[in-house]
């Protein structure tokens, strides 16, 4: 750990691009899927605008999604791996959308329990939550090894990550921190025995 009294890093947390699933609001956990031309473009063109402030080290989930996004907005072909931020497991709604999934009985508890229950086949949200946050502690860790501490440094992941890291650290509702393909937020991550996560601001 570096020798300062507070240990504060800045933090950009980015949803990926967008993919084929997205476009037609499936959902889409496990499967592994490349980002669509209209999510690449869009990826692009957020870049050229300044909207992703820069970063010195790039995490990321394993999944190709998130690794292209960080190829795209960050040149960075190879991010440091975060195997904990994989995507929910989805179950038996795995690929599919509302329409599809209207009138299925497993559907309408899962929405009448405001998403609390575990999907069916699937993850619960709970031992997602826990993950999620096993994996920031391992990002942290992996911070702390270094000699020199950076000022910023980047986490492209999903939705579901974000929304389970801000709502542990931040307060409020899971859902109030839904988050579009290539959107993201600004946090101030605070290393010491059990990291500390601010929220300050959306990108």
């Amino acid at each position: 750990m570096w020798n300062r009294a507070e240990n504060q890093i800045m933090l950009i947390l980015i949803r990926h691009g967008e993919t084929p699933s997205n476009a037609l609001g499936r959902y889409l956990g496990r499967t592994e899927e490349d980002l669509s031309a209209a999510g690449r473009e869009k990826l692009l063109q957020n870049r050229q605008s300044g909207k992703y402030p820069p970063a010195e080290i790039v995490f990321s989930s394993p999944m190709k999604r998130c690794i292209q996004t960080a190829g795209l907005v960050y040149d960075c072909a190879n991010p440091f791996v975060i195997e904990e931020w994989q995507e929910i497991d989805f179950g038996r709604f795995e690929g599919k959308n509302y329409r599809e999934l209207s009138g299925n009985a497993e559907y309408q508890a899962w929405l009448d329990s405001n998403g609390e229950l575990p999907f069916p086949g699937g993850e619960s949200r709970e031992n997602f939550i826990a993950r999620n946050r096993r994996g920031l502690e391992k990002a942290a860790k992996e911070l702390a090894k270094r000699a020199a501490a950076p000022n910023a440094v980047a986490a492209v992941v999903h939705g579901g990550s974000m929304m389970a890291l801000l709502s542990t650290f931040c307060g409020g509702n899971y859902f109030d921190y839904q988050c579009k393909n290539g959107e993201g937020v600004l946090c101030r991550l605070t290393l010491t025995d059990v990291p500390a996560l601010e929220l300050l601001r959306k990108l």
